[in-house]
């Protein structure tokens, strides 16, 4: 039986609306909107498509929209500034520096300078050991989109058997920690893994965040099991015409369709997922700066 798609657009347009009507709840009883603030250095294209997008998402679901764009030759000063001026802000409550920066800027440096509390990416050291620590924290996007997914196909993740493959600090990394504090029993598979095939089949869920394209084979996959594809990876696609491309995920979809229980598509899997988690972020961190409950089923 081929498996259920887990169909990210309609999961993340959920989330989006979810997110909505809590703005619109936080505005009309407490006066209070929630901020975003997206700061782009330089002109890359890919990261003036993202920026772009989130500013329009973050204005639909009713929140304030903040863009700051710095030129290529800005300074380490000037933006560690620009992040130090917002973090004072009562405004904004969330902050995002769009990655990767110009190779002259410290992207550490300037993840750990700002506000934790208003982390929406949750790259800040602090958030990173709160979560690996169970603490609250602000979690990383992709990862907790692929954890409300789970936890929307299984209900109770306790006691499944999960394999990440990927070590990253964006995905790898905080995955890990996320599946562990929903009791499953976690293996990080990465580069290294000894027999790795081996190692995924005895998964219930697999987690794919390696950036290969269809490394990961149907006959790696436990019958039943739950795959999460975080990978995009562009390939050509002759059958398309001369110089086209197509988008595929970690995982050779179609052989994995046939054996897993649930599996997430690319395109359309995680990728809406993490601007609206970006969003929920926002939500959160607003909701804890003004000592109000936290919103229900988008956080850990």
């Amino acid at each position: 039986m081929a498996a259920t798609i887990i169909d990210g657009k309609a999961f993340a347009a959920r989330v989006r609306a979810q997110v909505a009507g809590q703005v619109a709840r936080l505005t009309s009883e407490h006066g209070i909107t929630p901020g975003l603030a997206v700061v782009l250095v330089g002109e890359d294209p890919a990261s003036q498509v993202y920026v772009r997008s989130k500013g329009k998402m973050t204005i639909e679901v009713g929140m304030a929209s903040f863009e700051h764009r710095l030129p290529e030759t800005a300074t380490e000063g000037e933006l560690l500034d620009l992040v130090d001026c917002l973090n004072k802000d009562d405004q904004v409550h969330g902050i995002l520096v769009q990655l990767p920066l110009p190779d002259h800027l410290n992207s550490n440096l300037v993840i750990n300078a700002i506000d934790p509390a208003k982390d929406v990416d949750g790259f800040h050291i602090s958030n990173v050991g709160r979560l690996g620590t169970g603490q609250n924290a602000m979690v990383p996007c992709t990862p907790l989109g692929c954890l409300l997914m789970l936890r929307d196909t299984h209900g109770s993740l306790s006691g499944l058997d999960a394999v990440v493959i990927g070590r990253s600090n964006i995905v790898g990394k905080p995955m890990f920690n996320l599946l562990l504090g929903e009791s499953c029993t976690v293996t990080v598979a990465h580069s290294r893994t000894k027999d790795l095939p081996k190692v995924v089949r005895r998964a219930d869920i697999v987690v794919a965040a390696v950036g290969r394209p269809n490394m990961v084979k149907g006959n790696w996959i436990k019958p039943g099991a739950t795959v999460i594809d975080v990978g995009i990876n562009r390939i050509d696609a002759p059958e398309r015409g001369e110089g086209k491309t197509r988008l595929v995920g970690d995982v050779e979809f179609d052989s994995a369709a046939q054996v897993a229980g649930a599996i997430t598509p690319v395109p359309g899997g995680v990728g809406p997922m993490t601007i609206a988690c970006l969003l929920a972020n926002t939500l959160t961190a607003c909701c804890r700066a003004n000592g109000l409950p936290e919103p229900e089923g988008l956080t850990v």
